[in-house]
């Protein structure tokens, strides 16, 4: 397989629309030695795309976390208190940098000093289209706490600031589950001798 030409879809059909919607793929690929599958089914988990914000204090050299309930997890066998990052979906007319921008608010009360956009990850391609853009943003974290989120939406988020060490450690430790947090913290890490020195991003693309 050699690109989009190899796989095709030859049906698209919605199966499910509530929260989010369930599409049924009838769809065939090209083999490596050049003939064709037999058509074949898959479910795709669509709800949207995301966007993902680490907000790092680079004065007290701290990280904000957020810690809010996931009852989907439950299923898993987890505690549906989970340690996450600022997240939100990127409604229709938005961009990424407003949706940072947005649940930066919503979910820890902080206002972007400045906001860089680092990388994309698709979280489970085996099942959904969704992809999440990853975010930094720099804040002051010096007031963060208390309670956070929409009440219509049934949210109550705690927002706590840690020391950048202790969130590498509950990494290593296995504390924090979330994909996504995992991912920019350890991004953090890798950068964060550059990030204290600089007291900023050093050498990254501007926010758009």
């Amino acid at each position: 397989m050699t690109g989009a030409d190899d796989f095709q879809v030859l049906r698209q059909e919605t199966v499910w629309q509530g929260y989010f919607r369930v599409e049924r793929l009838t769809c065939r690929h090209r083999r490596q030695d050049g003939t064709w599958t037999e058509p074949y089914l898959r479910e795709v988990f669509e709800r949207g795309h995301a966007v993902a914000v680490l907000p790092y204090d680079p004065a007290a050299d701290r990280v904000v976390l957020i810690e809010q309930l996931r009852p989907p997890v439950v299923l898993a066998g987890l505690p549906p208190l989970q340690l996450e990052i600022v997240a939100g979906i990127v409604e229709p007319g938005e961009t990424p940098g407003e949706v940072a921008g947005r649940e930066l608010m919503e979910e820890a009360g902080l206002t972007a000093i400045k906001l860089t956009r680092l990388f994309r990850h698709l979280p489970s391609p085996g099942c959904s289209s969704e992809t999440i853009e990853v975010w930094l943003a720099l804040v002051d974290a010096t007031a963060v706490g208390g309670f956070h989120g929409l009440a219509e939406e049934h949210e109550e988020i705690r927002a706590l600031a840690i020391p950048a060490q202790e969130a590498f450690r509950w990494v290593a430790a296995g504390r924090i589950e979330n994909a996504t947090a995992l991912l920019a913290l350890q991004w953090l890490e890798l950068h964060h001798a550059a990030l204290r020195q600089a007291g900023g991003l050093q050498g990254q693309a501007p926010a758009r």
